[in-house]
């Protein structure tokens, strides 16, 4: 569902003192910061396959994850069920009440017969799950702050913004995540948006348009969903890509800019959105990125923060094939791997793969060693016959460079 691109926005989020939340619980040092929550699938009736968005693809990163012994159920970080007075901290009451019309969500979700299911069937099999996506954002922000790195397995809503929805996306988990850490962390006073979805991010636009303790990199595919030229007012490094962009223009354009963004905002926290949606024959993002370019893409934002000691959180937003939860799987294997991500307290970390087969003595021999080493680092519906050929164009803008709505 796009957005009304001739709607004015207020801005900023109207701030409100800080609420007890149930969020912020407490994690045991020996668990991963990877989150994720059985309810986050959503599924009734079959409902989920009338939208071409693969709503148990988190269960299946998780499965491929435990199969390759990364994580177990016991070292998994559970995230709780984002409440009202959580969500009010970013959503208008108007736009929460909105959402006990299931005419509303269908909208949303662009899924019509979600329309005439009972409301709080849809609260329990629709929204339900998104508050948990929610409120697994928000703990692994809190997470990436406490251990250098947090991911979410699921999240990156970023279609939605305070007073609307769209997209798939019923709540603002990205700046939800942001405002949180700048009310209970003195620590972060300044926070980036590092947006490699395929399509633009204009929820969290919209949301942080006049916050100067934000700034936004977006790469995106300017020729899809949502066209939304009034967010784009908010993006300080503005990527823009045409229909079938490849890997190597991709990577080298992901990587030049996160350099340049990193050099010009001073930033506490790094907010990754990793959208699959770029890989190669998406129905809705049009790019053409290989699986080991999405690999590749991910290494970079991670290598980049490690390298400047900015702590990193990961939602992994959209993507319409079932293969890319395989993707995202092999992508969070290969950062272990190459050590950008690691458990503090290895002794009741599980092995990786690789590592299953070393004594645990000579591992933690292996782990100590390791310390002294430097890391290296080694919509709306579109058809196929839309992704033709288009021209890349880069800006950095302000509000005033803004030439309009629309596509640009």
């Amino acid at each position: 569902m796009s957005a009304d691109n001739n709607t004015s926005v207020e801005s900023p989020i109207e701030k409100r003192p800080p609420h007890e939340t149930q969020l912020y619980v407490s994690v045991e040092e020996w668990k991963w910061p990877i989150v994720y929550d059985p309810q986050y699938n959503i599924g009734f009736l079959g409902l989920e396959k009338l939208h071409p968005f693969d709503a148990g693809k988190w269960g299946r990163v998780y499965k491929f994850l435990k199969d390759d012994n990364i994580i177990q159920d016991d070292t998994t970080v559970r995230p709780r069920e984002a409440s009202e007075q959580d969500l009010l901290v970013v959503h208008k009451k108007s736009y929460l009440e909105s959402l006990k019309w299931s005419l509303t969500v269908a909208g949303i979700t662009e899924v019509p017969p979600v329309a005439i299911l009972p409301n709080f069937i849809v609260q329990k099999y629709v929204l339900k799950p998104f508050r948990y996506h929610t409120g697994g954002t928000i703990l692994a922000a809190k997470l990436a702050m406490e251990r250098g790195w947090g991911i979410n397995i699921g999240g990156g809503f970023h279609h939605c913004s305070s007073d609307r929805g769209g997209g798939f996306c019923a709540y603002a988990d990205i700046t939800l995540a942001i405002l949180f850490l700048f009310e209970r962390n003195p620590k972060v006073t300044k926070a980036m948006i590092i947006d490699l979805d395929a399509h633009q991010g204009n929820g969290h636009e919209r949301d942080f348009m006049n916050d100067d303790r934000v700034y936004i990199m977006d790469v995106y595919n300017r020729g899809i969903y949502p066209h939304d030229g009034f967010a784009k007012r908010a993006i300080k490094r503005k990527v823009e890509l045409g229909h079938l962009t490849k890997d190597d223009e991709y990577l080298n354009l992901v990587e030049s800019n996160i350099e340049d963004a990193l050099n010009e905002f001073q930033t506490d926290i790094i907010v990754y959105n990793a959208g699959t949606d770029i890989l190669e024959g998406d129905p809705l993002g049009c790019l053409s990125i290989t699986p080991k370019g999405i690999i590749q893409r991910d290494e970079i934002v991670f290598e980049k923060a490690r390298k400047r000691g900015i702590p990193v959180l990961m939602v992994t937003s959209g993507g319409y094939q079932k293969t890319t939860a395989r993707i995202i799987a092999d992508s969070i294997i290969n950062l272990k791997t190459k050590g950008l991500i690691s458990c503090q307290t290895e002794k009741n970390c599980p092995p990786s793969p690789r590592e299953s087969s070393i004594p645990s003595s000579d591992r933690n021999l292996i782990s100590w060693f390791k310390g002294f080493i430097p890391s290296s680092s080694t919509p709306e519906f579109q058809s196929k016959e839309h992704c033709t050929s288009h021209k890349t164009t880069v800006t950095t803008t302000g509000a005033s460079d803004c030439p309009g709505q629309g596509l640009q």
